[in-house]
């Protein structure tokens, strides 16, 4: 998020294992944030998930190696729901990517004159259109005939939902006129004017039933309804504006094809224009800008595309953006409220998240109780104290956050706000660890606000891949007072009166209960690489399980191994002495080895001789980071004792020393095992257990053995996390992108840029069948 980002380490100043780290942490909580997007119940701002994508694609340019097969920049839109039919569309459904300023307009424009080489007094027409907020469609035309509708999905492939789109009065089902193509996928976005949300959600509240934080989601959710005449009693539009396969030109330019659309019997846009140069489309978003209000319906921006469709092939696509298009969007919307309180959110994680209680106030058309306060750290640099009036900003029409405090109309009796110390759900200390932005609840399992989250880390497909155990099952067993941890799971397999109790109050068949005890039994016999991914260990993800497992190679080494490293986590006071600037390994062992009497025996010395005395060789940086922490001759010697006693342990060493593992998920292993709760829900689970399978050792004697291969485009035969599981279990080094050093790009359809960056680097490109040829099936 943006707040949160500035208190991230800068990405110039990331590592190596620190940047691999961030880019795990943002791939995963962008997946989430896309899951709940298809799910028309988005979880961040678009502002504050552009900051994340920028990020991400920033560590990625200085880190090509570590680009990660499903990182956020290799994406477009949202997954697919599982309740609708997967449509994969004739040309995939791009991201356009942003522009913020009008410095940013007027780099496109130069880059697209660069691109084309053209001479200073060729003019470059574009058309500027609104970005309506609403939801993307794809709508498949064959001889004129509507066949299919679909959402964008994740761009190559989306949801059918011919049948609620038919609905929208919008959309012909036969287009009109003439000179359309033979087959033609036309492209625009579905929205809901102001005035009809307002309404709806007003009858809709009055009626008790749901309502729509806004017109986007509003939208969203009603397309994806299964009852398609619950989606025609809602009042949806549709603006054409774009085109994916087609089995033949129809225009020569992008406003040539917005005239053809409108004959055929589309809306489009009546804002959208075509204009000349920088300055023309700085002039028509300035204009969409002052007009936003009374357009009738949401925008949040304006997309700008080169006119002439021949410099459109030309300029063609980079990563999954085209070069030829952008969106420059609209600044974040503001207003000023009251904050009548702050409350704290307990996560999966542990980590408490403060959210503002505001007295409701429009922003945008969306009335807003609630807005962000990032952390601790952040409530502390803005000074925000409860009964402030503050600035309010929604970024992106999704989340709130607070900006700034209108100080001169602070109360009087406004105390600074003193973040908690101890998990406001079951009472455990809540804790800080190094640079963490994050206070943490230590509770784990025993807390109720982690507790369904983290069980549904426990079931899902990457750990224990529980068939038949979702969120709804997981909340109504634990709310019957049945599953408290993983092991209550399995219990629940073997406990008659509790099935019998789902047969005869829940409404199961006896076909369901015999496939949930299925899909549970199925799953004693558990892979290590599951077993410990599914413990949910922060900053444990599942190619960190992988390389733990393979290292240690059976559950009784590892769990050996992590005890250890629980009884050696360093104290807080080595910590500080290891982080002085200076105080390298060799300093402390130094210290570590000296042998100090308890009496001084340089009582005139000033304490930098002391140091230099007590501990010969030492840097002179090293004893100006130690003389604050030793301000006298007992405090040397505690130091010693501290770099000698209170150090990490070998094996906590060893864990951090396993390629591609590293200090910090060292240090989250052998906290979670430091705890007894998570040592008494660990051994729990493994009594449950039938058996842990070793891992699998990598073979070393196969065609790919040491090789390092690149995946690409839409895999057909395999999915990706097969292909790379397999991969690495045949020896090879599975990479995100294409350098030098790759031996194999696999290509799938729709391969684009790694397969340019591979013939570039006259590396070896195979199908999918000559792949498996390759490694023998």
């Amino acid at each position: 998020m943006l707040n949160r980002a500035m208190a991230l380490t800068p990405v110039e100043s990331l590592n190596e294992v620190e940047a691999e780290a961030e880019l795990a942490r943002l791939a995963a909580e962008m997946a989430a944030h896309d899951a709940a997007y298809a799910e028309a119940a988005p979880t961040v701002s678009d502002a504050d998930y552009d900051a994340m994508k920028a990020r991400n694609l920033a560590i990625e340019t200085r880190f090509p190696a570590l680009v990660r097969s499903d990182s956020p920049s290799l994406k477009v839109g949202a997954p697919v729901s599982t309740q609708f039919t997967e449509v994969r569309h004739g040309v995939p459904m791009l991201s356009l990517d942003n522009a913020f300023e009008a410095a940013d307009v007027t780099d496109f424009v130069a880059r697209i004159r660069r691109f084309l080489n053209l001479p200073a007094d060729e003019v470059v027409a574009f058309t500027a259109e609104p970005k309506i907020d609403g939801l993307s469609a794809n709508l498949r035309y064959e001889d004129g005939v509507l066949v299919q509708g679909a959402t964008r999905g994740d761009g190559r492939a989306g949801e059918d939902i011919t049948a609620n789109l038919k609905t929208i009065a919008d959309i012909p089902h036969r287009l009109n006129g003439k000179g359309w193509p033979a087959r033609i996928e036309v492209r625009g976005e579905v929205y809901a004017p102001n005035d009809a949300f307002a309404a709806f959600n007003a009858e809709a509240e009055a009626a008790g039933r749901r309502t729509y934080a806004n017109p986007r989601n509003f939208a969203a959710g009603s397309l994806r309804q299964i009852d398609p005449t619950v989606t025609a009693a809602r009042p949806l539009r549709f603006f054409a504006y774009a085109w994916g396969e087609t089995s033949e030109p129809f225009a020569e330019t992008q406003a040539g094809a917005l005239e053809a659309f409108e004959a055929w019997g589309f809306p489009v846009n009546p804002r959208s224009v075509r204009v000349e140069g920088s300055d023309g489309l700085i002039d028509v978003y300035r204009g969409l800008e002052t007009d936003r209000a009374g357009l009738g319906y949401d925008i949040d921006g304006v997309v700008y595309k080169v006119d002439r469709l021949d410099w459109q092939t030309r300029l063609g696509f980079v990563s999954r953006s085209p070069r030829w298009a952008i969106a420059h969007k609209f600044p974040a919307q503001q207003a000023t409220t009251v904050l009548e309180g702050i409350d704290i959110q307990v996560g999966r994680t542990g980590s408490l998240t403060p959210v503002a209680r505001l007295a409701p106030v429009t922003v945008g058309g969306v009335v807003v109780r609630n807005a962000t306060l990032h952390n601790e750290d952040e409530i502390a640099r803005k000074d925000v104290r409860i009964g402030d009036t503050v600035v309010l900003q929604r970024a992106g029409d999704v989340i709130p956050q607070i900006v700034s405090v209108v100080l001169d109309k602070r109360p009087a009796d406004a105390l600074p706000y003193v973040f908690p110390t101890h998990c406001p759900v079951c009472g455990s200390e809540a804790v800080r660890e190094g640079d963490d932005v994050r206070r943490r609840c230590t509770g784990g399992l025993i807390c109720s606000a982690q507790l369904i989250e983290r069980l549904k880390h426990f079931v899902s497909r990457r750990a224990f891949d529980i068939e038949g155990l979702g969120e709804k099952q997981l909340s109504a067993f634990h709310d019957r007072g049945w599953i408290h941890e993983p092991a209550d799971i399995f219990r629940l397999a073997r406990d008659a009166d509790k099935l019998d109790a789902l047969r005869a109050e829940d409404g199961y068949g006896e076909t369901s209960v015999r496939n949930l005890v299925a899909g549970i039994d199925a799953r004693r016999v558990i892979s290590l690489e599951r077993l410990i991914f599914g413990l949910g260990i922060r900053d444990i993800g599942d190619q960190t399980s992988l390389l733990l497992a393979r290292h240690f190679g059976d559950w009784a080494s590892f769990h050996a191994a992590a005890m250890e490293a629980a009884s050696g986590i360093p104290s807080p006071e080595w910590t500080q002495l290891a982080e002085g600037h200076g105080v390298s390994p060799r300093t402390l062992s130094v210290m570590a080895a000296a042998t100090l009497s308890p009496a001084d025996p340089w009582p005139e010395a000033p304490i930098d001789q002391k140091l230099a005395l007590a501990f010969p060789g030492i840097a002179a940086p090293a004893r100006r980071a130690l003389g604050p922490l030793a301000v006298d001759w007992a405090g040397i010697v505690e130091l010693a004792r501290i770099a000698r006693e209170d150090g990490p342990s070998m094996t906590l060493g060893e864990i951090a020393g396993i390629a591609g593992v590293g200090p910090v998920a060292a240090r989250a292993v052998a906290d979670f095992f430091h705890e007894p709760h998570n040592q008494a829900v660990v051994a729990a689970l493994l009594a449950e257990l039938t058996t842990v399978q070793d891992a699998e050792r990598p073979k070393s004697d196969t065609a790919v053995t040491g090789k390092t291969v690149v995946f690409t485009g839409a895999l057909e035969r395999f999915t990706r996390d097969e292909a790379k599981a397999r991969a690495e279990s045949l020896g090879a080094k599975v990479s995100g992108s294409v350098s030098k050093k790759t031996d194999y790009l696999v290509a799938g359809p729709g391969a684009g840029s790694k397969l340019a960056d591979a013939q570039k680097h006259g590396v070896a490109v195979l199908t999918e069948d000559e792949w498996l040829a390759l490694i023998g099936g």
